[in-house]
């Protein structure tokens, strides 16, 4: 059981179709039950693929599904189409990593405030204690996005999510990358105009 659903994993990991099909047909055949075999690949889905394929989630669910509806036989074709669609996706465990570094974060620190702005402020009361002043509304902005402060005070030179340049988690990276960097120009303020009779000085 163990070493067979093992092998069946690593070979997913290693994007090896053939090796994934082999060794899931393995343990349906040896009477393993299929749901146990379809729980494990959503969960690969989102720890080994995770957003370098986002779609790879919606197939492992609706096998599962399927396999509901149609039981043996009929169903093993749907486990075995989502195992050869997540062996061959791009792979990341970027997500996986992120929010394992984020408990390890929650352990070490406790339950830190949730900073004022962006706190709910149904009432008067809250609205006096400041709750909500300050927040930016992202969709009054170009882009929908202005910088802004969201994690914890304390944490906020922390990163967790890292994504990789496979898939779609190219695209992501480049939107973390460009929102990077219009905060970092908010940081560094607009640039000062050299005064016309001090030209030798350097614009900062």
């Amino acid at each position: 059981h163990y070493n067979l659903i093992s092998a069946f994993h690593k070979s997913l990991r290693g994007s090896d179709p053939d090796a994934a099909l082999y060794w899931m047909a393995r343990m349906l055949e040896a009477g393993e039950d299929p749901l146990y075999i379809a729980r494990r690949m959503v969960r690969f889905a989102s720890e080994d693929v995770g957003n370098a394929d986002p779609q790879a989630l919606h197939i492992t669910i609706a096998a599962m599904q399927a396999f509901q509806f149609l039981g043996l036989p009929e169903g093993e074709l749907a486990l075995a189409q989502a195992a050869v669609y997540l062996a061959a996706a791009p792979k990341s465990n970027a997500l996986y990593a992120a929010y394992g570094n984020i408990k390890e974060t929650i352990r070490q620190t406790g339950y830190l405030p949730v900073p004022l702005h962006i706190r709910n402020a149904p009432t008067r009361l809250m609205r006096d204690l400041d709750y909500g002043k300050g927040y930016k509304y992202a969709h009054d902005f170009d882009d929908a996005y202005t910088p802004q402060e969201y994690l914890p005070e304390t944490l906020r030179k922390q990163s967790y999510y890292r994504p990789t340049a496979r898939g779609f988690e190219k695209i992501i990276k480049e939107r973390m990358a460009y929102w990077q960097k219009i905060r970092d120009s908010v940081k560094k303020g607009p640039k000062k105009e050299v005064p016309e009779d001090r030209e030798d000085l350097p614009a900062v």
